[in-house]
């Protein structure tokens, strides 16, 4: 009864949390684009930090705009996104517009010496991602900080999942990832090839930065790609299967699916790791003189992309005692099983603030606050890593024969 208790309260909390008093000089975000997304990634995050502060918000119908800052309690309205830009009131600017759209808009808010926390996947291809990630604008002690919003790793949940995950030694990987049928119509942005849409684009952004993260590197190459056509678009992709060699032999799989029946709802990650000798600590007994223990760990995190609603982190260690050396016989087997749920730091014994209530959004915008501030972050997404993540879709569509998103026009130019 406990356990439902703390589970409705925790919820109800994570769409009606506290709102905290406001420090007497907030960051001030502006947003791009009347977005659904803008919400819970952001506006209500920004309630319980006590340096943030929505200000103002812009898209491409005025009317939108303004519906849309009187529905979420934005004060300001602007009339384009380069007002925002040009505001000497607004220190950062969230971007949640079609994908097709984050490199132009990302390299003008840098330009206007705005910190940009941008939504994933962070542009259209390697390409865009390179020239993002690795420009001029980045540089220096007082350059303006830029985040693709993988929101998922900064939950402490993730944290403990790959503690028990050692990159070099896994053997296979798979991330599943599902969105319902009815959620997203024919004709949604996901759908447009024009608008950087397609499914390896929106769940292929999760699932390669996660199986990158779990082998601790990106692929060597997208052996098989199979998707599946929307039927608006058939340049993009509705559904997905890759399949990825790493580095040392690991295989990483994943599925994803923008209109998939009801009974494939939950994103999972599943780890085997490869057969490795463990000390006698690590295997719980006394190894007698001869022999040798041997622990195949299998780690399945389910729902990893927002656990705070709910998660488990089943972790299971195969044990085989044998005489060293010697894989025909085995002496003794048995089998040590566990499942663990974090919702905050403090109960991994690791000193970061956090609630239960919480969502991935809230943890994502501590840390995008904190590196602005110049202060410690221990949990980020790099550019590197963003570059890794566009490098595996991108191998993916070669893969599956459908067309690299396309890359934008615009650069950046002195005026």
């Amino acid at each position: 009864m406990a356990s439902l208790f703390g589970l409705a309260r925790r919820n109800w909390l994570m769409f009606n949390p506290p709102e905290a008093s406001k420090s007497t000089a907030p960051l001030r975000f502006g947003i791009l684009g009347a977005a659904d997304i803008g919400p819970p990634a952001l506006i209500l995050p920004a309630k319980t930090h006590p340096d943030v502060v929505v200000q103002t918000v812009a898209a491409r119908d005025p009317k939108k705009a303004k519906d849309y800052a009187k529905k979420h309690g934005i004060p300001q309205v602007a009339q384009t996104y380069q007002e925002i830009l040009d505001s000497p009131d607004i220190d950062c600017v969230y971007i949640p517009l079609p994908n097709g759209l984050h490199y132009e808009w990302a390299l003008r808010a840098l330009k206007a010496g705005k910190h940009v926390l941008l939504e994933k996947p962070s542009v259209n291809n390697t390409t865009e991602a390179e020239c993002l990630f690795n420009n001029p604008l980045l540089q220096g002690p007082k350059a303006p900080i830029l985040l693709e919003a993988a929101h998922y790793i900064f939950h402490p949940a993730w944290t403990v999942f790959m503690s028990y995950v050692t990159p070099a030694e896994v053997a296979s990987a798979k991330a599943v990832l599902w969105v319902p049928k009815w959620m997203f119509a024919a004709d949604n942005i996901r759908f447009r090839y024009d608008l950087g849409g397609g499914a390896l684009m929106d769940l292929g952004a999760y699932a390669t930065s996660a199986l990158a993260s779990i082998f601790g590197t990106i692929a060597e190459e997208c052996e098989e790609c199979i998707t599946q056509s929307g039927s608006y678009d058939e340049r993009c992709d509705r559904l997905f299967k890759a399949r990825f060699r790493f580095p040392g032999g690991g295989h990483g799989e994943m599925e994803g699916d923008l209109k998939a029946p009801l009974n494939r709802l939950l994103p999972d990650i599943h780890v085997v790791h490869k057969p490795i000798v463990v000390s006698s600590a690590d295997a719980g007994i006394d190894i007698p003189e001869g022999q040798e223990v041997v622990r195949i760990r299998k780690v399945k995190f389910a729902v990893f992309i927002q656990p705070s609603a709910f998660h488990s982190i089943q972790v299971d260690d195969e044990f085989v005692l044998r005489k060293i050396g010697d894989t025909s016989k085995p002496v003794k087997e048995w089998t040590n099983n566990k499942t663990i749920k974090a919702y905050t730091f403090r109960e991994t014994g690791i000193d970061q603030p956090g609630e239960a209530y919480w969502p991935t959004y809230r943890y994502q915008l501590e840390a995008f606050v904190n590196k602005v501030r110049g202060r410690e972050v221990r949990q980020w997404v790099d550019g590197a890593d963003s570059v890794n993540t566009m490098k595996m879709i991108d191998m993916a569509y070669t893969a599956s024969k459908l067309p690299l998103r396309p890359t934008s026009k615009y650069a950046v130019i002195d005026e």
